[in-house]
């Protein structure tokens, strides 16, 4: 079954809209395969952003137990063990530890995007959860499909849960993406067509790109902020940009040095973003741990919608129009 989309109309009270809202973006180091010590670091940063009155904060993409860099530098053999270590690390979204967490953020009284690696039985996904100010989780979805070698650890995302990611809170209709989901035209004007405003993007530690490495240029902070920037841009939204950061003492176990990745501690990039694509804030340093945070007010994303909006005044239906396979597949169908 299919359904053809051309726009979502949503209306968002005007006190809403007039209304400052803070945004965050986290920039930080996971505790590397460490269930119980992420959890732990997720709780204590999710403190920091309620007393720092954040309304928004996204995490970056697998946080816990955080990216597992070996994927890129080592053989699938070879990482084995640690395949093995990283889905007993994984959070199941149906546990102590994600009460745990839900619980943190109603106690904030903020709206959290939590990127995890999620354990769903004798698997995991790539995963985000939207949790609201109550400590519900209001939105769920997992990344439509693991990039390159990620998809030798984790699943595809489902049809209907990691298609419809945005959500309405108090703060605005808040959706996220992870990654190179960035990088996918359709699935972004999806997002657009949703009537997105405040986007999360959840991305890994990244290098910039050593010369002669042939490491491909897709992978590197400059390109990756280009790609949430276009976010902006494009669908005429708030970006929140959140990375891992890998410190120094970090750098061998994933041999990222001896690969040619990065010889120094580094990969954070995070960012806040305007809907006209501007910097709404001052960049951490590469290897510096910590929340940006910018005041925003949702009407100005009329502004750019006068000049460009791809799904109202400035689009075609008639002639372009997006296709979308919005029923679940099911393992097992009994008649």
């Amino acid at each position: 079954m299919t359904r053809r989309v051309y726009v979502s109309k949503h209306f968002t009270q005007t006190s809403q809209m007039s209304q400052t809202i803070r945004l965050g973006a986290v920039q930080a180091e996971p505790v590397w395969l460490d269930l119980q010590g992420t959890v732990q670091k997720t709780i204590k940063i999710i403190q920091d952003a309620g007393q720092k009155g954040i309304n928004v904060l996204g995490f970056p993409e697998v946080w816990i137990p955080g990216y597992p860099w070996n994927i890129w530098t080592q053989s699938v053999p070879q990482n084995l063990q640690m395949a093995h270590t990283y889905m007993a690390n994984s959070l199941s979204r149906s546990s102590p530890e994600m009460a745990s967490i839900r619980a943190a953020v109603k106690a904030a009284r903020l709206f959290v995007v939590l990127g995890y690696s999620e354990r769903d039985g004798g698997s995991i996904y790539m995963a985000q959860s939207s949790i609201s100010a109550d400590g519900t989780i209001v939105s769920h979805r997992r990344k439509i499909k693991p990039t390159h070698v990620e998809r030798t650890v984790w699943g595809d995302g489902y049809v209907a849960g990691s298609l419809t990611s945005v959500a309405d809170t108090p703060f605005g209709r808040v959706g996220a993406l992870c990654c190179f989901e960035h990088y996918q035209p359709l699935l972004r004007y999806y997002q657009y067509s949703l009537g997105e405003q405040i986007h999360v993007a959840s991305w890994p530690a990244f290098f910039e790109v050593p010369k002669g490495s042939g490491w491909p240029y897709q992978g590197s902070p400059t390109a990756s902020l280009l790609a949430s920037r276009f976010m902006a841009l494009e669908g005429q939204c708030f970006v929140i940009v959140s990375t891992q950061v890998v410190k120094e003492e970090n750098l061998d176990s994933m041999h990222l040095r001896e690969s040619g990745v990065t010889d120094k501690a580094g990969g954070g990039f995070s960012m806040i973003y305007g809907p006209d694509g501007k910097e709404l804030v001052e960049a951490l340093a590469p290897d510096e741990e910590g929340i940006l945070q910018a005041d925003i007010v949702l009407s100005d994303i009329d502004f750019s919608k006068a000049l460009i909006d791809p799904v109202g005044q400035y689009s075609r239906p008639d002639m372009l129009s997006l296709l979308v396979n919005a029923k679940e597949g099911k393992h097992v169908v009994e008649k």
